[in-house]
């Protein structure tokens, strides 16, 4: 594989955020003719998932991390990822450095209302070709269709072409960045699991992260509501509240705020059989605020007035949430101003259960981090370096997903350069 007898091989399997920016940061940082890069993936054209995600807005990071100090940004990891080597990789990496890296493409960001960083084309592929114009230049080949299906019993890596072919490649380090078991069309499906779990990597079960949830919903839920959003509100699980918005699907509810708290409510379902989500339909009124509007409103009630249009008019409340207020009350509204402030104020909804992996926008579980090392080598496996989704590290949308792809792609990739000079020398 190697060009001539000093130059060492770096292969990168997988062709996403983290394997790209893996294969970016061996060639920009290896002297010309010190390394040969190889990216393998085993869809027809590189970073397919990135692309879906990418059509309605690329979320690359998120402006809490501009600052100085990462604490805020890195506690909405998950313990595993708030410290030890994820963070290193982020503090390495940080947003500013991702930002500006997009910049250094052509691309321009903006930050949006809500802090996170988009670029200014709202969208994936004119990074992505910038990108791959980049590696282009930098020497950084491109392989498609090969399916990585571990190695050989003298070491080499064994692939498997959409022909039916099987391949063998050897190299002086590689870098594996395979995603998780979300969006398996795209290539992420967790095949890799297998080959490496037989070379004995502790690896923890791949959960559906970022994910809806089942509600037992009413039939009039379902049919008046699928679809629509609510806005504006609180949630608490737990000790945990926050404010954001979600959407009331047929199955159950997603969106956002319901991902910032998946990873509790998924391992109160996965103990339990079921999870307790609050929600306040009115965060910025105190429950007396609310029953005094409520009060005034009953006095002005005319004769034959719904109950729907007095909490429209009374507290601004959305169709859709009124609709939440009667599935909470088993369709028996409170008949006081007392009544129904605390409903709205603590609207309980049931999960019953966590949508599918292959629906969910990444996953949980993966390679434990104790499997490698600072510079994210398996030390069970020398030469063999591991970065983004593969990890077991898990974190809310809204930028720290990608940011952490990105910066363990680029841990990685300079492990791999260190492993190959080392041997070189």
């Amino acid at each position: 594989m190697a060009s001539n007898s000093t130059t060492r091989s770096v292969v990168v399997i997988g062709g996403g955020p983290a394997g790209l920016m893996a294969a970016e940061t061996v060639a920009g940082a290896a002297a010309p003719g010190e390394v040969e890069v190889v990216v393998h993936d085993r869809m027809p054209s590189p970073a397919r998932k990135f692309l879906i995600a990418g059509r309605g807005g690329l979320n690359l990071t998120h402006s809490e991390g501009l600052g100085d100090d990462l604490g805020a940004f890195l506690s909405r990891y998950d313990a595993s990822g708030a410290s030890g080597s994820i963070a290193a990789a982020v503090r390495a990496f940080p947003p500013a450095a991702l930002v500006a890296w997009a910049q250094r493409l052509g691309q321009d960001v903006f930050t949006g209302s809500s802090g996170r960083i988009f670029p200014k084309a709202m969208k994936a592929s004119p990074l992505l070709r910038a990108w791959l114009r980049r590696l282009d230049g930098q020497g950084v080949r491109l392989v498609a269709r090969h399916r990585w299906l571990g190695w050989t019993d003298d070491g080499a890596l064994l692939f498997r072409t959409d022909a039916g072919d099987e391949e063998t490649v050897r190299a002086d380090a590689t870098v594996l960045a395979l995603g998780g078991a979300s969006w398996p069309r795209l290539g992420s499906d967790a095949a890799w699991v297998a080959p490496l779990a037989q070379r004995g990597i502790a690896i923890a079960p791949l959960v559906p992260s970022n994910a809806g949830f089942d509600v037992a919903w009413s039939q009039v839920m379902r049919e008046r509501f699928a679809g629509q959003p609510v806005k504006g509100v609180a949630l608490t699980h737990g000790n945990r509240r926050l404010r954001g918005e979600f959407m009331v699907t047929q199955h159950g509810v997603e969106g956002g705020a319901i991902y910032a708290l998946s990873a509790a409510m998924r391992e109160a379902i996965a103990t339990t059989g079921k999870a307790r989500l609050y929600i306040d339909l009115k965060p910025d009124w105190t429950e007396r605020v609310l029953v005094a509007r409520l009060a005034e409103r009953a006095m002005q009630q005319r004769p034959g007035e719904s109950l729907t249009n007095a909490l429209r008019k009374a507290a601004g409340l959305s169709p859709v949430a009124i609709g939440l207020m009667r599935e909470a009350a088993g369709n028996v509204m409170p008949a006081t101003p007392d009544g129904l402030a605390r409903l709205a104020k603590g609207v309980l909804i049931r999960l019953v259960g966590v949508r599918p992996i292959d629906r969910a926008i990444s996953t949980a579980g993966g390679v434990k981090l104790e499997e490698v090392d600072d510079t994210f080598m398996l030390r069970r496996l020398p030469g063999v370096f591991v970065a983004g989704e593969m990890l077991d590290w898990e974190a809310p949308t809204g930028g720290y997903l990608l940011q952490a792809s990105f910066a363990t792609g680029r841990a990685a990739g300079l492990g791999a350069l260190a492993w190959v000079r080392r041997a070189a020398a």
